[in-house]
């Protein structure tokens, strides 16, 4: 399935995979990949199956860099055009589903990593969302803690919730992240003990899927809690 997105040089198209619960949907959660992964990986592939099994819509997607070829990020106002482009997608999917009980239901914004803080610059921006999870989220570069990426995160309106390994690199000192979420509007972390970027745990060899599957519950109790799923 492809979703069109409008950028400056003329409109690209990207992949994207559409996929509802078994049940009745409790709302949607889009799902961005990383800057290193496009949205095939195993990761991602099993956070969303364990989503939809919770009874939510999942809607996996690709970036442009990614349908390009390129193995490196765009500009910001590529990725943020694109989550605009998705979140109005899944909007009028919903509103035009014959089966739709609730046209106007939740719609979540998560991304791994580069994916989930594209997410907030756009929700910053103003993209319309009812809520964004962060897998990851890269408050850093690697040993960089004094060039954080925080300076949108308090205009965020919408619920964010942080899940976050300890053992992160891009999230080192920890308080340095506990102080940034302190900041918004309406924040809170998650921490995974042991977890690293990709909440692998040492000593505790899982493959990815079954790591992006173990994050779900977490994910969907933080929607529930908000009464939006």
């Amino acid at each position: 399935m492809s979703i069109a997105v409008p950028l400056p040089n003329g409109a690209v198209t990207v992949t994207s995979a559409w996929e509802r619960p078994a049940g009745e949907s409790r709302g949607v959660v889009a799902i961005a990949h990383g800057a290193g992964a496009g949205m095939g990986h195993p990761f991602l592939i099993g956070f969303a199956a364990a989503l939809r099994e919770q009874g939510f819509t999942t809607l996996r997607f690709n970036f442009p860099y990614v349908e390009a070829g390129r193995r490196l990020p765009g500009p910001a106002a590529h990725a943020i055009l694109t989550w605009r482009a998705v979140v109005e997608w899944i909007r009028a999917e919903e509103a035009d589903a014959a089966d739709s009980a609730e046209p106007n239901a939740p719609v979540w914004a998560c991304g791994k990593s580069y994916g989930g803080r594209m997410a907030s610059m756009a929700a910053a921006e103003g993209m319309q969302v009812d809520g964004l999870v962060y897998l990851g989220y890269p408050l850093h570069p690697p040993g960089r803690p004094e060039k954080p990426r925080v300076e949108h995160l308090p205009v965020v309106r919408p619920p964010q919730l942080f899940v976050e390994g300890t053992n992160d690199p891009f999230v080192q000192p920890l308080s340095q992240l506990e102080e940034a979420v302190a900041a918004c509007q309406d924040a809170r972390i998650a921490w995974i003990e042991g977890g690293g970027h990709s909440f692998e745990v040492k000593g505790r060899k899982r493959p990815a899927d079954q790591v992006g599957a173990s994050l779900a519950p977490l994910v969907g109790e933080f929607i529930v809690e908000r009464g939006l799923g």
